[in-house]
């Protein structure tokens, strides 16, 4: 099966994994961090209120509960705070919780302070309120948390103490223990400085201080870098108690994986976009067998590096321009039209990086979609 590309042409693998649900929990705690599906046919401007396309949404939390993952809901694969508001999020977060029924414990849900510009934000107090709002509104529901990030607590804190002091405030108020999540401003520009530094080093002593100070309200922190010695290092240094949830969508193999002081449990964007194959890989990890788990997760991380590649805040393009290929919806039209935020180039090479990951799970289906990609660019 070939292809033809503005420049080249591309003979295909065309051997896809089969989709198999795992017969075994794994042997890591893996959440996929799940897209929207937007309503392309709503009659909402881009640039306004989110249009969502529920039941193609939810039927893709349901595909990724089925293949073993737990999702992590409402976060910034979610286009959360780039065209997904927290009126929309906290509706999202509903709905997946009611969709789960029983395994609604396998989903975990943002809380931020993104109803609070960070404009408006006067003083640490009013940081605190806004979390608190969230934080409630999700328990309310019978969610679990995530702990995002704050833009405004960037914007009012001045000094590093002044992060312990929200973040103790704020988890005194979580009635089940809460995953932190410490995002690096390649993700976010807006979050440069977080825990009161720009140097790691200082960041690190805050964070790991501020999860010391509240070890029976924290589970883990999902640390997102993108650098992998940066990971290890605080993983070393956790109390025993909390996890580490690799954010590195660079080098999740290897963390995963593990070496001989431990290993990284998963919160993961990319395995929106690679579930069948991860959720294979990380049955073999279960079973013992690296050499599986490496032949299977290896191939895929040529496909994440370039999906995540810089400005990374743009790699949701790529998560759904694979779902699209893929026929978990039936469009490529994105929130906020981000589907514009990626040359023709790339989509090209996540095409082809796709199918030698074995992702490009219906071929016929993928090729037909990339040439009505290709038409549409005048390609």
């Amino acid at each position: 099966m070939r292809i033809r590309f503005p420049d080249s042409s591309y003979t295909l693998l065309a051997d896809p994994l089969k989709v198999r649900k795992p017969r075994a929990p794994f042997n890591r705690t893996a959440f996929a961090a799940a897209h929207v599906v937007a309503d392309a046919r709503a009659g909402t401007d881009p640039s306004g209120p989110p249009a969502i396309d529920w039941d193609r949404t939810l039927a893709y939390r349901r595909h990724l509960l089925d293949l073993g993952f737990g999702v992590a809901e409402a976060m910034d694969t979610s286009q959360r705070g780039s065209g997904l508001d927290w009126s929309s999020a906290l509706d999202l977060i509903g709905r997946s919780l009611s969709e789960a029924g029983s395994r609604r414990d396998m989903i975990f849900s943002g809380a931020g302070t993104d109803q609070l510009e960070p404009a408006w934000a006067r003083n640490l107090d009013d940081v605190v309120r806004a979390y608190l709002e969230q934080f409630n509104s999700i328990q309310k529901l019978g969610g679990r948390i995530i702990m995002m990030a704050s833009r405004a607590l960037v914007r009012v804190a001045k000094s590093p103490d002044d992060y312990v002091k929200v973040y103790s405030r704020v988890l005194q108020e979580a009635d089940r223990p809460v995953v932190l999540h410490w995002l690096g401003d390649m993700f976010d520009p807006a979050l440069k400085g977080y825990w009161g530094s720009t140097e790691f080093q200082p960041a690190l002593d805050t964070c790991l201080a501020t999860i010391n100070g509240n070890v029976a309200k924290i589970d883990g922190i999902k640390i997102s870098l993108l650098d992998d010695g940066k990971e290890i290092r605080m993983r070393r240094r956790l109390p025993k108690s909390v996890k580490m949830y690799t954010g590195d969508d660079f080098s999740y193999p290897a963390l995963i994986a593990g070496d001989a002081h431990g290993y990284s449990h998963a919160l993961l964007g990319i395995f929106d976009a690679i579930a069948p194959v991860a959720s294979a890989a990380l049955s073999a990890l279960a079973k013992g067998d690296l050499k599986k788990y490496d032949r299977l997760l290896t191939p895929t991380v040529p496909l994440s590096r370039l999906i995540f590649r810089a400005p990374t805040q743009y790699y949701k393009t790529g998560i759904v321009f694979l779902a699209w290929l893929n026929g978990h919806q039936d469009h490529f039209v994105m929130v906020n039209g981000a589907q514009a935020m990626r040359p023709l180039p790339y989509f090209i090479e996540v095409f082809k990086l796709a199918d030698q990951a074995r992702l490009l799970i219906h071929p016929d289906l993928a090729v037909q979609r990339m040439k009505r990609l290709l038409g549409l660019y005048g390609a």
